[in-house]
């Protein structure tokens, strides 16, 4: 009885370990006016290849090292926790199976959620290093703007005298 649900946790557990990330940007970049696109292809292929760099893990890696982690801690945490409260009835080995076994699935589970916030997080600094250098070749992107364009300075105040203050005003001392 126990070998046959230990097998289907320790199933649950390993599904719960796949996680499948996208790996390219989720982001719009287009080409700069009149940049042929050859040249923005080229951009793309250096620009994935740098956010891919930013990460110290794959997106994908990460999450599933994050769910095998939750899962793992959740297994022995159980397995503890089931020991002692089996150890208060007389039987500390069904316990311990027991807890090791609902570890599993609440740690798997909690290690899923884990997972997904991993990855969104590692999908959200990839495609800011993947916008940054888009952007830094002169390509656009949607949503951020040019950078203001110098003005003239503006003209100097006609010559003359200014016009006189309106009435009940006092000037200021010169």
């Amino acid at each position: 009885m126990f070998i046959k649900w230990g097998i289907v946790l320790l199933g649950i557990g390993v599904l719960s370990a796949c996680a499948v990330i996208p790996t390219g940007p989720n982001v719009m970049v287009l080409p700069a006016s009149g940049k042929p696109f050859e040249v923005f292809q080229a951009d793309d292929a250096v620009c994935r290849q740098y956010a891919r760099a930013q990460l110290v893990l794959e997106p994908a890696e990460a999450a599933s090292q994050s769910a095998v982690t939750s899962g793992a801690i959740g297994t022995i945490i159980g397995a503890a926790a089931g020991a002692l409260i089996g150890a208060g009835t007389g039987n500390p080995a069904a316990g311990a199976a027991i807890g090791a076994g609902s570890g599993l699935v609440l740690g798997g589970a909690s290690g899923l959620g884990a997972s997904g916030a991993s990855a969104a997080t590692s999908q959200s600094r990839y495609d800011m290093a993947y916008v940054q250098c888009m952007y830094a070749k002169g390509n656009q992107v949607p949503g951020v703007a040019t950078a203001p364009v110098a003005r003239s300075t503006p003209p100097p105040p006609p010559p003359g005298l200014p016009p006189p203050p309106p009435p009940g005003v006092v000037p200021p001392p010169r």
